[in-house]
């Protein structure tokens, strides 16, 4: 392979890689509403990203990425529901994910935003428990590993684990809808995401267990959350939320000591 190929690979490699980071919960968030399966979506997602590491350093980076992935991740989809034949409504479930659909307005951002504002009110629906609302966002819509999350709230990783797998049953088995609630419903469903958002947050800004005072990570999930909701759904509830977690990370850096001690209000350095 020549230089100039090694450095195509690479940089492809590196543009992927800034996709996946940047949108990989927003385009995952398009499949779920096609499959209703969280699992299969994501095999589906990560299986359009590894097919691009594959094919772009030859063919090069189509000039809608976003729909190209969504695309590619559909046809894999149809390959595994084929492959497994464990549904049992398999042509209902072919027929939905391969029902024709323009995937370039979709990868345009309208509709994955819209998507992903789906996927944060299913995470969050009241017929789950609160805990598994809490773990289901951080897993589906941060995309935190379940490892990351059972860490941060010092669960054992099996229950983590188990809490994330029966809440998506739930949503399997009582048939949760995959929607925006109507907007007569939606101040009682949007205050459920909200809680959701300032749990993670509120666990962040003072850990309730552990070595550590804070966990910035938490704070930063929440914060991102909430930039979210407020850029797909400008409640001034939301805003007022993200206002608030801003507000209070503003001031992390005075909080405490480096070693790690808390520091009060009036004692806390302000040019920090």
């Amino acid at each position: 392979m020549s230089a100039a190929s090694v450095d195509t690979a690479e940089s492809i490699r590196e543009r992927v890689d800034a996709l996946y980071r940047e949108a990989s919960r927003s385009i995952f968030a398009t499949p779920i509403r096609r499959l209703g399966d969280f699992d299969l979506a994501e095999e589906a997602m990560h299986d359009a990203f590894r097919t691009a590491l594959e094919q772009w350093p030859q063919s090069g980076e189509p000039s809608n990425p976003k729909a190209w992935l969504i695309s590619v991740g559909r046809f894999k989809a149809i390959d595994r529901i084929r492959r497994q034949a464990r549904f049992h409504t398999l042509e209902d479930m072919l027929r939905t994910v391969a029902a024709p659909e323009d995937d370039a307005a979709v990868g345009q951002g309208e509709h994955i935003e819209d998507d992903l504002l789906r996927l944060i009110f299913t995470c969050c629906h009241p017929a789950l428990p609160p805990d598994a609302q809490v773990a289901l966002t951080l897993r589906e819509v941060c995309g935190l590993t379940t490892e990351k999350i059972a860490h941060a709230f010092l669960v054992p990783l099996p229950t983590l684990a188990q809490r994330i797998v029966r809440a998506k049953v739930k949503i399997r088995d009582a048939r949760i809808p995959y929607q925006v609630p109507a907007p007569a419903d939606l101040p009682d469903r949007l205050e459920n995401v909200l809680r959701v958002v300032y749990l993670v947050f509120n666990e962040g800004y003072a850990a309730s267990s552990g070595a550590t005072l804070t966990r910035p990570d938490l704070s930063r999930e929440a914060i991102q959350l909430g930039r979210v909701l407020v850029r797909l759904l400008p409640d001034p509830e939301a805003l007022g939320l993200l206002t608030l977690m801003l507000l209070q990370e503003s001031r992390r850096a005075a909080r405490t000591s480096p070693t790690g001690d808390l520091i009060l209000l009036g004692d806390q350095n302000r040019s920090l």
